[in-house]
This record gives structure tokens, C-alpha cells and sequence, in this order.
């Protein structure tokens, strides 16, 4: 890849920092990216995935390492945005020895970058990376770490559905609601399993149907495959998978109230927020609905992790939703604007830009 291809890249979102890393004992090819420090460092999950190619992983970890930092600004803590993503199968690819490669990796930012679980790691896998680094954080309770943050990111997603609701229907209760979720990874069970307790009607449906099909049979929620899932009438869709899901074409198709879903950069352009309001469709703001997972892991950087101050944390993403869509209604733009303007103006305020 030409080093122009990587500037041009970076330049629009102002990234910090774009770090390439390879390790031939291992197979490691890694890309960190630093996207802003202006609140405190950059935090950040590792996604593992067997990109086509390195122009599109680089795409991927700069987009998602730009949406951190609005993630963490709009949240009201005090980190800065990254993301790292390695390009590997994580079925077939991963190893400790490719893990430890990639820890110290991590180690070698000395501390710009805090690295978490994403897409393809998992809560083990941080314990293999945490061997090499101290930056590392959402490691086992039993070490001192606060744990899967999928379960408080899902509590995140049915914090801000209750805003939505109240918006829609002047009521949190989302009693008979019908949700469908894409993805049934680790936060679309945990989202279907609180939806389900709730007495919601839930719909899932997954690109891998054995994973969909064992939510569905351990919850009872309905099984649709994931050609027709984003087409399915619901009050709600959640997607809680990989972004880019809201286009031009499948707008087009919604049959759904509301868009409220776990995934990042669920919009493909930024045109597409513009076309869910024409269609009177609702939608919350991906980083600001998925910040459960970070205001967990917030508690534990601050060495003082408490699980039931997390929560309560992790609830006011409710009353943050309810901001967003007051002020898009009130100055006439888009939820995706209000929120980028409250990100924006906290992280003015700390530049003193």
C-alpha cells in the first residue's frame, strides 16, 4: 500500500496515530489506531477478522477508532478513541504466541492506547495479551477486571430502546414491543435474553444460523434468517453486528419505527441519516446506544471498578438518548448531528478549540 493511500486516509478524521505492526513468527498483521487523546487516552477494543485486504481493514480501524472518541466524549468520560483490528480468521488464525506478538504491540504505545475485546477476542484472549501489556483492560473478575462488557453494552441498547419509546409512545415499558435483533453474537443474546425478560417479542437472525438458532431456542425468540431480517415488520430494529447496514437500499426496504442497535458505523454514509428521517424512521445514534461497554470498562481504568455503579452508569444512556433526539427535534437536523455536536463541543472544551 502506498504511503499516500494511508495519509489520504487519515487526514479527514485528524487520527493521532496509525501504527502497522507484523510479526512473521506469528502471523501477526495488526494496524492500532490512535484517533484522539484531547479527553484521555485512547480506548479502544481489538476486532479480529480475515479482512479482504489491508485497505479495507485500514478503512474499518480508522472509522471505528474515530467513532470511539465520540463514543467516549458523548458518554461523558474522560478517554480518547482507538481501535485496533488484526486480520486474521479468529476460528482458524489465533494463537497465544500470535496474542503475546500483539500485546506487546500494544505495549509499545506506553499507554495512548487501551486495548479491550471486540469482534473475534475474547475475555481470554485479553489474558494472553495482558502477559505482554498492562494497557489491557476487561480482563476476568477473578484478576480484578470487570469482565465481558457485552452484557453492559446490551444494557446499554434497551436504555436507550426506552427513550425511543417514550419518544414514539410516551412509555419506557417495552412490554409486547416487537424487536428484531441482526447478530447473535455476544451482544445480541445478552440484548435478547433482557429484551425477553422484559416480555418483548423478539425476532433474531444471524449470518451464522446455528449461533441465531441456539438464542432463539434458549430464549424463545423467533428465528428469521438474515436475507429478510432488516425487512422484517418491528417496532424496533437492532442491528448488533457489523456496520454499514443502514444504505441506500436497505432504508429503502425497513418496515420498522425505530433504529436503535449495538453495531458501530451502522450508517454506510452520512446521507443515510437524512434518508431514515424521510422515512419517519427514529434512529439513535450507534455510539451513543453501545457506550454501555465502555462506561464499564471506564470503571475499571479508574482502578476503582464497582459493578452496580457501572450499571447505574450505564442507564443514563437513556436519559442521553432522550437528549439527543430533543435537541435534533428542537434545531430541526438529524439525532446523528445532535449527538455529534455534544461530542464535539466536550472535546472543544478540553482543547480549548
Amino acid at each position: 500500500m502506498a504511503s499516500t493511500s494511508v495519509l489520504e486516509s487519515m487526514t479527514p478524521a485528524g487520527h493521532e496515530n496509525v501504527v502497522f505492526g507484523r510479526d512473521d513468527a506469528t502471523g501477526l498483521r495488526a494496524i492500532i489506531a490512535v484517533h484522539s487523546t484531547a479527553l484521555g487516552p485512547a480506548l479502544g477494543g481489538t476486532r479480529m477478522h480475515p479482512y479482504a485486504s489491508e485497505e479495507d481493514a485500514l478503512t474499518d480501524v480508522l472509522r471505528l477508532s474515530e467513532g470511539m472518541t465520540f463514543k467516549a466524549a458523548a458518554a461523558g468520560l474522560d478517554l480518547g478513541g482507538g481501535k485496533a483490528v488484526i486480520i486474521a480468521d479468529p476460528a482458524t488464525d489465533k494463537t497465544p504466541e500470535l496474542l503475546h506478538a500483539y500485546g506487546r504491540m500494544v505495549d509499545r504505545l506506553r499507554g495512548s492506547y487501551i486495548t479491550a475485546e471486540d469482534v473475534g477476542t475474547t475475555v481470554p484472549d485479553l489474558v494472553e495479551v495482558g502477559t505482554e501489556t498492562r494497557w489491557v483492560t476487561g480482563l476476568p473478575t477473578e484478576v480484578g477486571g470487570s469482565g465481558d462488557p457485552s452484557p453492559f453494552t446490551a444494557r446499554g441498547v434497551v436504555a436507550a430502546m426506552r427513550a425511543v419509546s417514550r419518544r414514539l409512545w410516551s412509555t419506557t415499558d417495552l412490554t409486547g414491543r416487537t424487536v428484531c435483533i441482526q447478530g447473535a453474537g455476544k451482544v445480541g443474546a445478552h440484548l435478547a435474553r433482557i429484551l425477553v425478560d422484559l416480555e418483548a417479542a423478539v425476532s433474531i437472525a444471524d449470518i451464522d444460523s446455528d449461533a441465531a438458532r441456539s438464542v432463539a431456542l434458549e430464549t424463545g425468540a423467533e428465528l428469521v434468517s438474515a436475507d429478510d431480517i432488516l425487512s422484517t415488520e418491528c417496532d424496533i430494529l437492532a442491528p448488533c453486528a457489523m456496520g454499514g447496514v443502514m444504505n441506500a437500499h436497505t432504508i429503502a426496504d425497513l418496515r420498522c419505527r425505530a433504529v436503535v442497535g449495538s453495531a458501530n458505523n451502522q450508517l454506510a454514509e452520512t446521507a443515510d441519516a437524512g434518508r431514515l428521517a424521510r422515512r419517519g424512521i427514529v434512529f439513535a445514534p450507534d455510539y451513543v446506544v453501545n457506550a454501555g461497554g465502555i462506561i464499564n470498562i471506564a470503571f475499571e481504568v479508574s482502578a476503582s471498578y464497582d459493578a452496580l455503579r457501572a450499571a447505574r452508569a450505564v442507564d443514563s444512556i437513556e436519559d442521553r438518548t432522550s437528549q439527543i433526539l430533543e435537541e435534533a427535534e428542537r434545531n430541526d437536523i438529524s439525532p446523528t448531528q445532535a449527538a455529534g455536536r455534544l461530542a464535539r463541543a466536550r472535546i472543544e472544551d478540553a482543547t480549548g478549540t
